[in-house]
């Protein structure tokens, strides 16, 4: 692998994983704080950046919260961390393909 690979993912995708991660009870709750990314016009990728800013809140309201605002502020911060956090930190090939890896599996776990 050469390149850094970037996930492909939905509004359905973002929706699987609120529920998978917060439950039903709470799914409309996380959904709001998450449409708070994509309401301005430098928000790019928003499906992408939603499903990062799950990911690095883990099922944890206060790291949503945080990872949301984070990601309003500069979306490339949450994507880094969420996508890539071994190849943030260490230069190399073989960072990305064990996070690419690991992304891979965590996105795609019932």
């Amino acid at each position: 692998m050469t390149k850094q690979p970037i996930p492909i993912v939905t509004e359905d995708d973002v929706a699987r994983i609120a529920l998978r991660d917060f439950g039903e009870a709470q799914t409309s709750l996380v959904r709001s704080i998450l449409d708070e990314y994509g309401k301005l016009e430098g928000h790019v990728e928003v499906s992408r950046v939603r499903v990062a800013v799950l990911k690095l809140a883990n099922g944890d309201f206060d790291r949503l919260l945080a990872a949301t605002e984070t990601a309003c502020q500069d979306y490339r911060n949450v994507l880094a961390y969420a996508e890539y956090p071994r190849a943030f930190q260490e230069i190399g090939f073989a960072a990305i393909e064990d996070d690419w890896k690991q992304h891979q599996e965590w996105l795609e776990k019932e």
